[in-house]
């Protein structure tokens, strides 16, 4: 079991290099990630963008260009189109945004011809690392979907369970948050957790335990679990935390990584590949994890090395 970005880098060497496309690539903090994740010998990158902007942060930094593939492409748009077209036609296992807006990348990923999206909700899924917490610990979704209804978080669970069998995280633990634990009409989200709870009793949920509603303290704390009685199996100790809506979630995101000191890492799933759509205002480390949580999910789809 995982219990640090530590852990899943190794886990993810071990899984052997994936390529990687990365859509306007002249910034210095995602070539700085690309960088820290050929040492890790974790990717194999194809930068696509500005090639003499590329070039020259690269020599900037100690990124050797050698033996990387770089597509000179200084209209932004088409570098994204591009970028994500590489992935689509299966010449790379992942795609990752770099210098370019979210909303020019993800209408490429949208789009019909050329783009990732499959039949699935996409959502987003983060991963931290909590010094006061026992494991490594999923959050969804914090930044995609922004009312989901039930069907809506039926498949939002699926696509966090994906990821996490790929970081061998088996039969994940999902606990559906609400403000309460218990079931109140009045409160959707409380309904929504039983419902859910009972889809994957019934076997419409697979591979993963979805027990709720659980407020957020007894969905990561057995003491307080044990002080308010609650008998289930996730209570304290949940892989995978569902928020019941993007407020919430975002709330949640951004508490672990500023005030709990959490190291971070996120990915676009739904897709027909992980998508990294790391922020600016993330550090070089969140993108590197990021970009090795890619390389689990996309090793874990049993693609070989294109």
């Amino acid at each position: 079991m995982a219990k640090s970005f530590d852990d899943l880098l190794k886990l993810a060497k071990a899984k052997g290099k994936r390529k990687i496309s990365v859509a306007v690539a002249e910034d210095e903090e995602v070539l700085l990630s690309i960088k820290a994740a050929i040492e890790h010998n974790i990717i194999e990158p194809i930068l696509v963008g500005n090639s003499d902007k590329i070039i020259e942060i690269a020599a900037s930094i100690g990124l050797d260009l050698t033996d990387i593939e770089v597509i000179d492409e200084r209209d932004i748009v088409l570098a994204a189109r591009k970028a994500t077209e590489l992935v689509s036609k299966n010449e790379a296992h992942i795609l990752m945004k770099g210098l370019v807006d979210t909303s020019i990348i993800m209408k490429q990923v949208l789009d019909k011809e050329i783009g990732l999206r499959g039949e699935n909700v996409i959502s987003h899924v983060a991963v931290f690392e909590v010094p006061t917490y026992h494991k490594i610990l999923l959050v969804t979704d914090a930044a995609m979907v922004v009312a989901p209804d039930l069907m809506q978080k039926k498949e939002i669970i699926k696509n966090a369970v994906e990821l996490a069998l790929s970081l061998d995280i088996e039969n994940p633990k999902v606990a559906v948050l609400a403000a309460k634990e218990k079931v109140n009409p009045k409160m959707e989200a409380t309904v929504h957790a039983k419902e859910l709870s009972d889809m994957n009793k019934n076997g419409e949920i697979k591979n993963c335990i979805v027990d709720g509603p659980f407020a957020l303290d007894n969905a990561v704390s057995k003491e307080s679990a044990r002080i308010k009685g609650i008998d289930s199996i996730v209570a304290g100790d949940a892989d995978i935390l569902l928020a019941p809506d993007i407020e919430a979630g975002n709330v949640l995101y951004k508490a672990l990584a500023f005030l709990a000191n959490a190291k971070n890492a996120g990915l676009i799933v739904g897709t027909k590949a992980p998508i990294v759509l790391t922020s600016r205002a993330d550090s070089d480390e969140a993108k590197l994890n990021s970009i090795a949580l890619a390389a689990l999910m996309a090793a874990k789809g049993g693609k070989d090395n294109v």
